[in-house]
């Protein structure tokens, strides 16, 4: 329902432009420039303005600001991750990012369909958005879809761009070293990476880093994304003989390490007195629900939709951007699966 205000001659209608400059005295013209921070007036006069205009409840039409700006003040968001595990933390920190600047964001599923992903792409140019994030469920896959040529700016977030394009992912290398450098701490000293299928970017660059800082002969058994798969990894790891087992286990995603926890637990094997276990994802229904809760790496997704989505909207501006992949770190989360203090020495 829109904004009332009551004017002269008991008639009700929309705030608009009028009504602002009537109560704040002054020109039409001087209240749309100081609304629109151009023109030149004393900062008291601005400020008066906005500060009126506030308190009426003006709220500037959308067409009426595009008309003047060439902008639709809309961003579309295409994804492939039809779940929503990665593409809705992402969302989150563009409309973050992006409501204080009036811009709103409508979201794209596209299955891993090329029609139905060119039907979407061309709705978003019909809504003349002002660009376009592509985001989805892996960093190494492009969507089924080229947006390299699009009218308008197109930026990639945790999926593969194109050549010269502005693309952000989180750095794998970086949060697994976060988990195997805490295991050190805690004073574990046989490591072992259990982890997801090795034709992910992900879980290779995942791999390399734990065998650097934990050693090459560290064994890394590769799987698929399950809990099951964790299971099974403990089983192979517990039934080989003459190897001392593992006191640190670092897994690739957190359903993995749930089923290493509770496969552990099975074996009368106590976590974490016995052995220590992170996850990788920060994937709250799951680590939150582990049983002890499950120390993990947060990909930090929602800064890294942030980081787009104010990328996106320097372009539409035509403000110059860099082209080329920006790796931004993770966070460990300390829970109690591998132990929430550092041992003394």
């Amino acid at each position: 329902m829109e904004e009332q205000l009551k004017i002269e001659g008991g008639k009700r209608g929309r705030i608009t432009i009028h009504d602002v400059a009537r109560v704040a005295g002054v020109s039409i013209s001087t209240a749309s420039k100081a609304l629109n921070d151009t023109g030149r007036m004393s900062g008291e006069t601005r400020e008066r303005v906005k500060r009126m205009a506030s308190e009426i409840g003006f709220r500037p039409n959308a067409l009426a600001r595009g008309l003047l700006s060439k902008r639709s003040f809309t961003i579309g968001l295409l994804t492939n991750d039809t779940y929503g595990r990665f593409t809705l933390p992402v969302m989150a920190g563009i409309s973050d990012a992006l409501v204080d600047h009036g811009v709103s964001v409508f979201l794209c599923a596209i299955e891993d369909d090329p029609a139905l992903a060119q039907i979407h792409v061309d709705a978003m140019l019909d809504k003349q958005v002002d660009g376009i994030i592509a985001t989805g469920k892996r960093l190494d896959r492009r969507l089924p879809v080229d947006l390299s040529h699009l009218p308008v700016p197109v930026v990639y977030a945790f999926t593969e761009g194109t050549p010269g394009s502005v693309t952000f992912r989180s750095d794998d290398a970086q949060g697994a070293r976060l988990a195997v450098e805490w295991l050190a701490k805690v004073g574990r000293l046989r490591l072992a990476h259990i982890t997801g299928p090795k034709d992910f970017f992900s879980v290779r660059e995942r791999a390399h880093a734990f065998r650097a800082v934990a050693g090459e002969d560290e064994p890394v058994l590769y799987g698929v994304w399950s809990e099951t798969w964790g299971h099974q990894a403990v089983a192979e790891l517990w039934s080989r003989p003459d190897e001392e087992k593992p006191d640190g286990i670092f897994c690739g995603n957190d359903q993995i390490a749930r089923g290493v926890v509770d496969a552990l637990r099975e074996r009368g094997v106590r976590v974490p007195e016995d052995v220590s276990v992170v996850g990788f994802d920060n994937w709250e229904i799951v680590a939150a629900q582990t049983r002890p809760p499950l120390t993990t790496v947060d990909m930090e997704l929602k800064e890294l939709g942030r980081q787009a989505g104010l990328t996106v909207l320097a372009l539409a501006e035509g403000k110059p951007v860099e082209p080329g992949v920006r790796k931004l770190p993770c966070r460990l989360v300390v829970r109690q699966s591998c132990g929430s203090e550092i041992p003394r020495q």
